[in-house]
């Protein structure tokens, strides 16, 4: 249905329908040790709009210097965004490499209703020696790329069968590396003629071995995954209704699931003292303290101007030399604000 004003006859007289209030950005504090992760006047600032659909974000530091990398899943490329340069493309088509989308990527809807497909990249992550770690979704794999630009896929099947679309992944300290696997990387999701895995999963790639670590049905496919800062723990975001917390084994593997949140939807990621930073219900972000306790609550904003931008927070990172400006993608936005709290950042660590 178009969005048009619509004037209603009453006995009243005409009545014409308002356009939806404009929401500004929002710190909720519902415990006091929120203060010591960010100020209570902190402003969110926008570094960049009118994306496709921002996914991903990780901080790359190279010496002093740094610059964020995030995916636009609908652009199919990766974008680089630095404090002293222009926006630039760093990757083309990272997430699909054919040149036929007729039957790939799985279709979602822009903030103006208008049908897009998910044919980019969607997760990065580092590995210990800063290379970076890509869900290549509509390929349907694990791609690394090389210091000399050159592509190497890490992983693409699983017992002889073809991931579904790789979501979210993050790097660990001795070279695992941990990945979701989700049904947006086909053309229907779960209705796909091309889907060999019957589940959800999550999964760790050790020594050029793949291991299933989990499996969900579709409706709490795993999305985000992130390690607590001292990588005993690896958090996984189950659907709509849970977030779990797994202890991590000395062969990487886990054990001992815990439902550690009743909320989890995409994107998660951690600071130092192990506080839990979660996009729940879309337009929010959660802090959680390690024992699972909700300290406070970002509300992203709602802009009401027409083309409606979609603005869902989808992903995290922790950047800057101090590692503690938290970038947030959210569709066709990107957002940072700075923290009092310093953030987990993967790969090489100075």
């Amino acid at each position: 249905m178009k969005r048009i004003a619509l004037c209603v006859l009453t006995m009243a007289g005409w009545l014409t329908a308002q356009p939806p209030a404009e929401r500004p950005f929002k710190i909720v504090k519902l415990d006091p040790a929120l203060d010591d992760i960010i100020s209570p006047d902190a402003k969110l600032e926008t570094i960049g709009d009118h994306f496709g659909l921002t996914e991903g974000p990780v901080w790359v530091q190279r010496g002093d210097e740094g610059f964020l990398l995030f995916s636009d899943n609908a652009g199919n490329q990766i974008y680089k965004w630095s404090p002293h340069a222009p926006l630039s493309v760093f990757l083309q088509k990272s997430g699909y490499t054919g040149n036929d989308a007729t039957n790939v990527g799985a279709q979602t809807v822009s903030g103006g209703g208008v049908a897009i497909l998910l044919i980019g990249s969607n997760g990065l992550s580092l590995d210990p020696q800063g290379r970076l770690l890509i869900t290549a979704m509509t390929d349907r794999a694990i791609v690394r790329l090389e210091k000399d630009g050159t592509r190497t896929v890490l992983a693409d099947r699983y017992q002889g069968k073809r991931f579904n679309g790789p979501n979210d992944i993050v790097g660990k300290s001795d070279g695992a590396i941990y990945f979701t696997d989700t049904i947006w990387g086909m053309r229907g999701a779960e209705k796909s003629a091309d889907r060999e895995l019957p589940y959800s999963g999550f999964f760790l790639i050790k020594d050029g071995k793949v291991t299933l670590l989990g499996a969900e049905k579709d409706s709490e496919t795993p999305n985000g995954i992130a390690l607590s800062p001292d990588e005993k723990y690896l958090y996984v975001t189950a659907g709509l209704s849970k977030t779990m917390r797994y202890d991590v084994l000395p062969d990487d593997t886990v054990a001992n699931p815990v439902k550690f949140l009743d909320a989890g939807i995409d994107g998660i990621k951690v600071d130092q003292k192990g506080n839990v930073y979660s996009t729940v219900r879309g337009s929010e972000i959660w802090i959680t303290s390690p024992e699972g306790k909700h300290l406070g609550t970002l509300q992203m904003p709602q802009i009401a101007t027409e083309p409606r931008p979609r603005i869902v927070a989808t992903n995290l990172a922790f950047g800057d030399a101090d590692g503690k400006t938290l970038y947030i993608t959210a569709c066709t936005h990107l957002f940072r604000i700075r923290m009092k709290a310093t953030g987990v950042r993967p790969g090489p660590q100075r």
